[in-house]
């Protein structure tokens, strides 16, 4: 057996049958909690940041703009660069990826928590997210390179449920921290999981797979241009409500960054190795599911990021309050989101992914009611409540319908792609929510944000209703892959 092979100081297969057994069942586990903890450090960071945000901005005297920009900075250069990660675990080895990643995330964790200013947060955040970004396909390779058969069903099983944690505890975990020891804490308590995952990585072996054309397989232009396609409107978003949108700097981002991504995407059609692959568009369930999923998560990303700061801001609440408000949609996936999954292999996505979203829609819409002083348990709580229902309507059956039509040898590539759209959808929403609320977070300037969210996520219904078929077979996510889950 591969495993046994790897595992240092192993027995061939032929001697001692029961202890080759143990050994491989300790490499098995060994591996899922390297997986596990890898991916659970960045989804850890994506969900902890958003209490912190008031703090930070009152410290730092940033503003809208600031928190905007801790946020973005993040998902900027972890959405442009998930795909290409892949390849670089494919090319240079998954454990050397996987451990630069945690490297590189402790340390800019470590940045980040001692920032003195918030230029510096913002830049310790984009490493943060080039480091991220090295993790998650790293770590779903390991566990393919491992496990095979129902074990790997299991196993990626186990990996969705534990990473799925990191939203359930990670508001409460910051908003404890954030009143308690201080905003900083918020990074530097992230080292901890990071470390722990590298005193895993350094029992288990050294790579054995590594792709046979070394840098041929890596797509640096495409990740480039992905890169500078994306800063360009990000930047003019968030910089022209502070400095005008007729800034000539403004005005060049914008420019350059559009010019960027037609180049990106020129460039990806005749690409030996590119990073997203454009055939696969031509493929109806994809090209809509990821359409549908542009509105959905840019929704997502942008009321998600609205309602902490409205707690808190807005609420003069405490940050533990603002990480309990944002429980329910957590608790509420991980009690119903299988059944959920099963009721759509049965009956077809279509109406989960119309009624899903304008339920999350009706959540936002309910807090129209939010007046000052706000009434969190009355004009918040319920919306959110209805929030975490219809996305967990809506989740499963979105992952089914982007891969219900692939090729089967494409599909890790496929939910790469679906989770880099999610996420940069999330980073272009959250881009807009200075020139949305005029830069000040105000009732006024959250109840146009709820408007928005609440459009966009008609509009990801509406394309769900209309571009998905009436009837469809029964389809079953692969287990080697996964969707991009909640944000």
């Amino acid at each position: 057996m591969r495993n046994e092979r790897a595992w240092k100081g192993a027995p061939p297969p032929t001697a001692g049958g029961a202890y080759a057994r143990v050994v491989k069942d300790v490499h098995e586990r060994t591996v899922l909690a390297v997986a596990v903890l890898a991916s659970f450090v960045t989804f850890l960071d994506g969900s902890i940041v958003n209490v912190a945000l008031p703090d930070i901005a009152r410290e730092l005297e940033g503003g809208v703009t600031l928190q905007a920009w801790v946020v973005d900075g993040y998902l900027l250069t972890l959405g442009s660069l998930m795909l290409v990660a892949g390849s670089l675990s494919d090319t240079f080895g998954r454990l050397r990826i996987l451990t630069a990643g945690l490297v590189g995330f402790a340390a800019t964790s470590l940045l980040a928590a001692v920032a003195p200013n918030g230029e510096l947060l913002i830049a310790a955040r984009a490493l943060q997210g080039v480091a991220g970004a090295l993790l998650v396909p790293s770590s779903l390779a390991l566990i393919t390179a491992t496990f095979s058969g129902p074990a790997m069903g299991k196993a990626i099983g186990t990996w969705t449920a534990w990473t799925g944690t990191a939203f359930l505890v990670g508001p409460l975990a910051g908003g404890v921290l954030v009143d308690t020891v201080g905003w900083r804490w918020v990074f530097g308590i992230v080292v901890v999981p990071a470390a722990a995952t590298l005193a895993l990585v350094a029992r288990l072996p050294r790579d054995a797979h590594r792709g046979t054309d070394g840098h041929a397989y890596v797509d640096w232009l495409g990740a480039g241009l992905a890169v500078l396609g994306l800063a360009g409107p990000v930047f003019a978003l968030i910089e022209g409500q502070r400095i005008g949108f007729d800034d000539p700097l403004v005005v060049l981002a914008l420019v350059g960054g559009s010019v960027c991504l037609v180049a990106f995407v020129l460039w990806e059609r005749r690409a030996r190795h590119p990073m997203m692959p454009l055939r696969l568009f031509r493929v109806r369930s994809f090209a809509v599911g990821n359409l549908a999923t542009i509105g959905i998560y840019a929704a997502i990303g942008l009321g998600t990021l609205a309602i902490p700061l409205l707690v808190q801001e807005v609420g003069d609440l405490s940050a533990t309050v603002s990480g309990l408000v944002m429980l329910p949609p957590t608790l509420i996936s991980l009690l119903l989101a299988s059944r959920v999954g099963s009721l759509a292999a049965r009956l077809g996505p279509r109406w989960f992914m119309t009624a899903g979203p304008l339920i999350v829609a009706a959540g936002f819409l309910w807090m129209l009611t939010v007046r000052e002083p706000v009434d969190v348990a009355w004009q918040v709580v319920p919306g959110v409540v209805l929030f975490g229902l219809g996305i967990t309507i809506t989740v499963t059956p979105l992952t089914s319908t982007v891969l219900a039509e692939v090729h089967p040898d494409e599909a890790g590539i496929a939910s790469a792609v679906n989770n880099a759209i999610s996420r940069v959808a999330g980073l272009v929403a959250v881009a807009f929510i200075g020139v949305i609320t005029g830069g000040v977070l105000d009732v006024d300037g959250f109840h146009r944000i709820v408007v928005v969210v609440a459009a966009l996520l008609g509009a990801g219904a509406l394309v769900s209703a209309v571009g998905l078929r009436s009837v469809r077979a029964p389809v079953a996510v692969p287990d080697d892959v996964a969707g991009p889950g909640l944000p």
